[in-house]
């Protein structure tokens, strides 16, 4: 796989063969090529977080799964999808960072929050 496209699934098992570096990298350079309006210092960082998500969907994460499905079917394209789930993964990361959770109750945490993710709610969130 040499190149990224959030528009288009990507094959699981060529995914899933990559090193972590290399999905982060072809992420970053998608956004760099289609000149995304991503501050410099947030562009790891949100390439990061597009991972975790592209991740999970390869990973068959059955309740990622099932909002990416549900947000689709609301009308977000795939790409926003991705974004509206990785908000829910940075907001997640924050709160396990200063709330004590076990790994079950973190986990339980994140795909309670993924469940309840809706389109409008993520559009909502990207007009403050």
């Amino acid at each position: 796989m040499d190149r990224y496209d959030p528009e288009v699934t990507p094959s699981p098992d060529a995914w899933l063969a990559l090193d972590e570096g290399e999905r982060i990298h072809l992420i970053e350079a998608y956004h760099r090529d289609v000149r995304a309006n991503i501050p410099r210092a947030a562009r790891t960082l949100h390439a990061s977080i597009h991972t975790v998500v592209e991740n999970q969907l390869a990973l068959n994460d059955e309740p990622v799964v099932r909002a990416f499905s549900r947000l689709r079917k609301e009308g977000l394209s795939r790409h926003d999808a991705i974004h509206a789930i990785g908000s829910v993964v940075a907001e997640w990361l924050y709160d396990i960072k200063n709330e004590p959770h076990t790994p079950e109750s973190a986990r339980a945490h994140y795909y309670a929050a993924v469940e309840r993710l809706t389109a409008a709610e993520w559009r909502t969130k990207g007009d403050d």
